[in-house]
C-alpha cells in the first residue's frame, strides 16, 4: 500500500530482459535507507519487490503481467523513475490509498501553465476513464494528483510547483507514455454493486 507522494527520484543503472519479464536494477538513496529483501517499492507506480539491494541501488523483477500493463519495458539505461516506499502504518498518508497495481498506460497529451499551476492532460482507455471522476483523485506515474477534468478519451490533473519540480511528470514531454492506477475505492464499489 503506498500513498502517491514520490520520495524521491531514481534512475535505472541496469536492465535485464527475459522472454516475457524485465528485471531492473535501480539507483536511489533516500529508499535504501531501512530496505530489506521483499520489501514493496513503487517505481513509476507500480509495486515491485525488493530482491537485491547494495548501499547506492535495489533490484526487483518485473513480471509478464506487468511487463504488458505498464511502460517498464521500455525504459532505458538512465531513465529516471519516482520511487515510494510502502506506507508505514500510523504514518500520515499525505495522498490517497494506492495499491501500487498499474490499470494501464497514458499519454501525455498537453502541459499548460496555469498560474502557479500545471494542467496536464492525458489520454486513456475508456475501460479506465470509467473509473476516473472529476475532482477525485489518480495516480499518474505513482504521483497522487486531483483530476481537474474528464473527457472524451482524456482526463487533466494540476501540478503544484513542487510536483512539477520533485517527480518525473514535470519533465515528461507530449506523447510520452505515463503509468495510470485509478481510484482503488471505486473498483470495490463496483465489484460489490455489480458482482461483475
Amino acid at each position: 500500500m503506498f500513498t502517491g507522494i514520490i520520495e524521491e527520484v531514481g534512475h535505472i543503472a541496469a536492465i535485464k530482459n527475459g522472454t516475457a519479464s524485465v528485471r531492473l536494477t535501480i539507483a536511489a538513496e533516500k529508499v535504501l535507507a531501512d530496505v530489506n529483501i521483499g520489501d514493496s517499492i513503487a517505481v513509476n507506480g507500480t509495486c515491485l519487490t525488493v530482491t537485491q539491494y547494495t548501499d547506492k541501488s535495489f533490484s526487483a523483477d518485473v513480471m509478464p503481467e506487468s511487463v504488458r500493463k505498464t511502460s517498464l519495458s521500455e525504459l532505458k539505461t538512465g531513465s529516471l523513475v519516482n520511487l515510494e516506499r510502502a506506507l508505514q502504518v500510523g504514518a500520515r498518508l499525505g495522498g490517497h490509498i494506492v495499491s501500487g497495481h498499474i490499470d494501464g498506460t497514458g499519454k501525455l497529451i498537453s502541459k499548460k501553465p496555469e498560474d502557479n499551476a500545471i494542467i496536464v492532460a492525458i489520454s486513456a482507455a475508456k475501460d479506465i476513464l470509467k473509473y476516473i471522476v472529476k475532482k477525485g483523485s489518480v495516480t499518474v506515474d505513482g504521483i497522487s494528483l486531483p483530476v481537474v477534468d474528464v473527457a472524451s478519451g482524456k482526463f487533466s490533473v494540476s501540478l503544484i510547483p513542487h510536483t512539477a519540480a520533485i517527480t518525473t511528470i514535470g519533465q515528461k514531454s507530449t506523447g510520452e507514455s505515463v503509468h495510470i492506477e485509478t481510484d482503488i475505492l471505486g473498483k470495490y464499489k463496483e465489484e460489490l454493486l455489480f458482482l461483475r
